[in-house]
């Protein structure tokens, strides 16, 4: 039975040269991306902001958008967020933190039974607290800054300095356009959200440590070999490692975005996105920043440096 290959074992694609157009279009989309993020600011959800979620199905027909903001609107309790989902017949409605503590924010809940129950199944109701929002933010800031700050330190013992490098700029790099696709798509940024992003590092630093050992592996057997060429030698030789890893996850993910429901839909939908971006990232991105990097130097000091430490001392002469 013959095996299905995805990529063929002799191809030869030269990834490094696409660096003319990888690197201005990753430059040009993280300068969209600071410039968002200081001006739109991210969509955070309740958990971030604080307030009432209530998610509601209609018993019959679909919903009436304009109808239900504006009842909502009425209510008293401020501008509220009426939002559309799944097949037309569900709705997710948002009101802010209202002053008075826990008893305030009941009342919104009890207020939106008494005006949409008839009509309406409440599907889930969340409530956040200013208190509890605020130590959320706290909490998930410090989780994503110490895991990234792991992963940082664990690349640079992992690999040598050059190697390591470029593995902390495409890290970085996957970061900062999930980040963009949080502010491009208004998705609402909540604790899903971080998850998302902590798994996103991860699967950005699988696809990049794969692609490094085989250029190191490479760096030592052949010595000779122009740097391009050995670069673009390790990216094919990884390619159907890659290309298959990416493809599973890929229709995963997907089947979660179509079949997995709105509770999931986010995480889904981003994690989708990082797919794509960590696997563009290691073959378009990391790699080529080794061009500018004096990596075969590195690689043979270190070679040197084991040599003399695997080297037994000579014995000494007998007295006498």
């Amino acid at each position: 039975m013959r095996l299905l290959r995805i990529v063929p074992d002799n191809t030869r694609f030269k990834f490094v040269w696409f660096r003319r157009f990888s690197y201005p279009l990753s430059a040009a989309y993280s300068i969209l991306v600071i410039v968002l993020f200081m001006t739109v600011g991210l969509n955070f959800g309740i958990d971030f902001k604080g307030g009432t979620l209530i998610e509601m199905q209609a018993k019959s027909g679909a919903v009436d958008i304009a109808k239900m903001r504006q009842t909502a609107n009425g209510l008293g309790f401020g501008e509220s967020e009426v939002q559309e989902f799944g097949g037309g017949n569900e709705l997710s409605m948002r009101f802010a933190l209202q002053p008075g503590g826990e008893a305030a924010q009941q009342m919104v809940v009890q207020k939106a039974r008494e005006a949409f129950s008839a009509d309406y199944d409440f599907r889930r109701v969340e409530t956040v607290g200013p208190r509890v929002s605020g130590e959320l933010v706290q909490a998930g800031t410090l989780g994503v800054v110490l895991a990234i700050m792991g992963v940082l330190i664990y690349l640079w013992f992992r690999f040598e300095m050059p190697l390591a490098i470029g593995a902390i700029l495409g890290t970085l790099h996957d970061i900062v356009l999930t980040i963009g696709f949080f502010l491009i798509t208004r998705l609402e940024f909540n604790l899903t959200s971080i998850a998302a992003i902590l798994t996103i590092v991860g699967y950005s630093l699988n696809e990049t440590v794969v692609v490094f050992d085989r250029t190191r592996e490479l760096l030592r057997r052949y010595k000779t070999m122009p740097i391009p060429e050995l670069l673009d030698l390790s990216v094919n030789s990884t390619l159907s490692r890659t290309a298959m890893t990416a493809t599973t996850t890929f229709l995963s993910l997907l089947a979660l975005v179509l079949f997995g429901g709105s509770a999931i839909e986010g995480f889904a939908l981003v994690m989708l996105f990082g797919v794509v971006v960590c696997t563009y990232s290691a073959m378009f991105v990391s790699t080529p920043v080794l061009l500018y990097m004096d990596v075969r130097s590195q690689t043979a000091r270190d070679e040197a440096r084991e040599k003399a430490g695997t080297k037994t001392p000579a014995a000494k002469p007998k007295a006498g």
